[in-house]
């Protein structure tokens, strides 16, 4: 018996039968497969070569809590000194209800945000984040505020072709929510690698799940006998 085995018949839990042992220890084997996938996945994404440099160094709008009102800030300047990597998240806006364009949260990119901004100190410890709308800048800030977030710096790409270059934008204008890494080598940024898996073709019964993995929501409800369940967050729950 292998060492894997010794410990698998060593890990018991208080009343369970034979029969859940046996097939706990199969999808046991099946997670470890799936560990070893995902470091493969990942390990073949640092490999790609080099993506095509980015054609403008946009300039963005960005709040200035100094003078409560928005400044330019170019992509360029999103590498905070000393980091090489900068990761931008395109966060969606709808229509109101009045019909004004872009400015309702999507509750999904919301519930994502909710949770990656308690993460950035850590995650600013090794590449550039930013998070990226097309919505103006002041209405990004107010959401920011109420949500409480603290720590992701806040960028609207109104009046610039990001959204559209970096496929944060359909051909019809309707916004996508849409992860882009890019790089900073010898004075050029390049693209590294977006969320594609959004815009691969449709398969039956699956979610395009492309930003998954930085959304742990998704990752506990997955442990649970429900699983995923046809429900999606809101921006308010009754009490």
């Amino acid at each position: 018996m292998s060492a894997t085995e010794t410990g698998r018949q060593a890990t018991l839990f208080p009343g369970e039968s034979d029969e859940y042992r046996q097939a706990r220890n199969d999808l046991l084997t099946a997670e470890m497969a799936l560990r070893r996938q995902a470091e493969a996945v990942a390990e073949q994404r640092r490999a790609l070569p080099p993506g095509g440099a980015v054609p403008d160094d946009y300039a963005f709008a960005e709040w200035d809590p100094a003078t409560c009102g928005p400044r330019t800030v170019r992509l360029s300047e999103l590498f905070e000194p000393g980091k090489d990597t900068l990761f931008v998240y395109s966060f969606m806006f709808n229509p109101d209800p009045s019909g004004r364009p872009l400015r309702s949260a999507c509750p999904m990119c919301t519930s994502m945000m909710d949770g990656l901004d308690g993460e950035l100190p850590h995650i600013t410890q090794r590449i550039s984040f930013a998070a990226a709308t097309k919505a103006p800048v002041e209405v990004f800030h107010t959401h920011a505020h109420t949500r409480g977030w603290r720590n992701a710096r806040l960028v609207s790409t109104a009046g610039t072709s990001y959204n559209r270059d970096y496929q944060a934008e359909s051909d019809d204008a309707h916004q996508r929510p849409m992860a882009n890494v890019f790089t900073r080598a010898d004075g050029t940024i390049r693209h590294f690698w977006a969320s594609e898996l959004l815009l691969a073709p449709v398969e039956a019964g699956q979610n395009s799940r492309h930003v998954d993995f930085m959304w742990p929501l998704w990752a506990v409800l997955d442990s649970t006998p429900g699983g995923r369940p046809d429900w999606y967050p809101s921006l308010a729950y009754r009490s």
